[in-house]
Order: structure tokens, then C-alpha cells, then sequence
């Protein structure tokens, strides 16, 4: 079954703390982002081991193994766009359909053992390649589809709430199931 697509643009968090998951893009800069998904892979694995795993809590809401899937793809979605903006003048992110690519791949099927393993490898790679970001590279710029205009330095930001949030997310609509 699939979820109504999120249609929120989120860049906001990048200035404004979440009142949801209580990340503070406004407080975040590139160089904490690699220690703050680093941290946050370290509690998936322990979501994806519960016995309710792949159900959803209701017809409106991912299951944690959606949820986690959806962020390892945006670990290395996010690790994609900062390669080009460091290899590319001001390039335009292809866009990324996130609810198409849950269908498509089969979020709801995937193995929570295997997805857990790839999350937190995604994660480090992403974390690594943040932080292996120059000083002198913070500055250069790329565009999602929807317009938006990203520095690096800001991507890093942006980037970081997601996995937080996602995690927020599993722990509060499945709280009375852990």
C-alpha cells in the first residue's frame, strides 16, 4: 500500500530548529553533520531487530524498515550530490522520486538484517565524504530540481536532518511498540 507522498520542502530546517525532532540546522554546521550521522546509524540496528519491524503503525505511515531504507538511499542520494557539486560547476540535481523509489524497490520487502548493514555503510560513506569536504569547498553550489540552490555547506545541513528526523520519526510512532 502505498503512503501519500510528503510534498514539504524542507529546506527550512537548514535555518530553523525542527519542532518535531528538536535538530537545530541554525546550530549545525558541515563539520559536525559526519559525527551526527555517524551517531544516528548507531540506532537503527536495534529498530530494524524488533519483531515489528516491517508493519506500519498505520495505513499512513512507513514501517522502520521503510523508514530505514529510505535513509540509507538518502545517505548515499546525498553522498551523489555532493560528489557533483565538488566535481561540477553549479550542477542540477536528476531528481529523486522518494515515494516511486519505495514502490519500486520494495522498501516494505527488503530484509531488515541486510538493509540494516547497508544503512550504516551508506552512513559512514556519507560521513567520510563530508567530512572530507576543503574549507575552499564549502561555497560551491548546486541546484535540486525544484529550484532550490544549495551550497555545500549547506546540502551538509539540510542533509543531516533527514536521518534524524527519520529516526524521530520511528521512535515516536512506534514508541508503544518498543
Amino acid at each position: 500500500m502505498a503512503i501519500e507522498p510528503d510534498t514539504k520542502n524542507w529546506t527550512w530546517v537548514i535555518e530553523t530548529p525542527c519542532a518535531d525532532c528538536g535538530y537545530d540546522g541554525s546550530a549545525t554546521t558541515i563539520r559536525d553533520v559526519p559525527g551526527i550521522v555517524e551517531a544516528n546509524a548507531t540506532g537503527w540496528p536495534a529498530a530494524l531487530t524488533r519483531e515489528d519491524a516491517r508493519q506500519r503503525p498505520d495505513e499512513d505511515t512507513w514501517s522502520t524498515l521503510e523508514y530505514a531504507a529510505h535513509v540509507r538511499d538518502v545517505h548515499a542520494k546525498m553522498t551523489e550530490r555532493l560528489t557533483l557539486m565538488l566535481t561540477e560547476d553549479a550542477p542540477t540535481f536528476p531528481n529523486w522520486e522518494q515515494d516511486a523509489t519505495a514502490i519500486e524497490d520494495r522498501y516494505a520487502e527488503q530484509d531488515p538484517a541486510t538493509v540494516a548493514r547497508e544503512l550504516g555503510a551508506a552512513a559512514h560513506r556519507a560521513a567520510k565524504a563530508f567530512d572530507d569536504v576543503r574549507d575552499d569547498q564549502l561555497e560551491r553550489t548546486g541546484l535540486r530540481s525544484d529550484g532550490s540552490t544549495f551550497t555545500v555547506a549547506t546540502l551538509a545541513v539540510y542533509y543531516a536532518h533527514d536521518p534524524v528526523h527519520h529516526l524521530w520519526d520511528v521512535r515516536q510512532t512506534h514508541a508503544d511498540r518498543m
